[in-house]
């Protein structure tokens, strides 16, 4: 016969049992779809009750949160331990000495983002701009596209120029120069250049759009894949987005 379990043992099961039932409903919510409380609950074959209060306790450490129609969706924390665990995989090492290659050549700071859950960007990596006044880092940060160039990128809608350029709707004063990494499937990231809009005039903003779709193409070349994702031409072979307009 086995021996009964001590109350130690038996707290020990039962604290590793509540941790199991919480990874799956934070696992459950970064699938996507963002499920609501009776989904999350007949997935996870949990009683809502008991759902509710894992949930709970994962938004209060900023895991989940819930949207505007009360469904959970991931959490800045969770966020920001996946782009901590990215920046170490091969793409941040692939594009790490092309963004100092950027700084070098603009003075601006220069980022790596990836697509992130819904319609957002993740913040991967930066190299810092050696100016005075310089954009400071978004590392980790998770921010909604719409409306930005990186969305553009995102949505494989890059102009034939090479690069999306703008100034930034998020922050009236930057102007964002963002070109794709691309490799097989598609789009996996964007190397981008964030800079003050009044010292960047429109020569040198062809000119850094020039030098960031280089350094990005490289990193697309090193994954297999040299393609820019570029809009196609008009009959007068004009792009739909014009790479030089902010």
């Amino acid at each position: 016969m086995a021996a009964p379990l001590s109350s130690s043992s038996a707290r020990g099961t039962g604290q590793t049992r509540t941790v199991d039932r919480a990874l799956d409903l934070l696992a459950l919510v970064c699938d996507g779809g963002a499920p609501s409380l009776s989904e999350c609950a007949r997935r996870s074959h949990l009683p809502a009750s008991t759902a509710l209060r894992l949930l709970r306790t994962l938004e209060v450490r900023g895991f989940v949160r819930r949207d505007e129609n009360g469904s959970f969706i991931p959490g800045t924390r969770v966020l920001q331990v996946g782009a901590t665990a990215l920046s170490r995989q091969s793409l941040v090492r692939l594009a790490g000495p092309g963004l100092q290659r950027i700084v070098a050549s603009t003075g601006e700071s220069a980022y790596l983002s990836v697509p992130g859950p819904g319609d957002s960007a993740v913040y991967l990596a930066m190299a810092e701009g050696t100016r005075s006044v310089r954009h400071t880092s978004w590392v980790g940060r998770s921010v909604p596209v719409a409306g930005l160039a990186v969305g553009v990128v995102f949505a494989g809608r890059t102009p034939a120029a090479g690069y999306v350029a703008q100034r930034d709707p998020a922050e009236p004063d930057v102007t964002a120069v963002v070109a794709p990494v691309t490799w097989p499937g598609g789009v996996a990231g964007a190397m981008s250049l964030l800079g003050p809009s009044y010292r960047i005039s429109d020569a040198e903003l062809e000119e850094y759009g020039r030098i960031v779709s280089a350094e990005a193409r490289s990193v697309s070349e090193q994954l297999g894949c040299g393609g820019t994702g570029t809009l196609p031409t008009d009959p007068e072979g004009r792009s739909a987005l014009s790479g030089g307009h902010r």
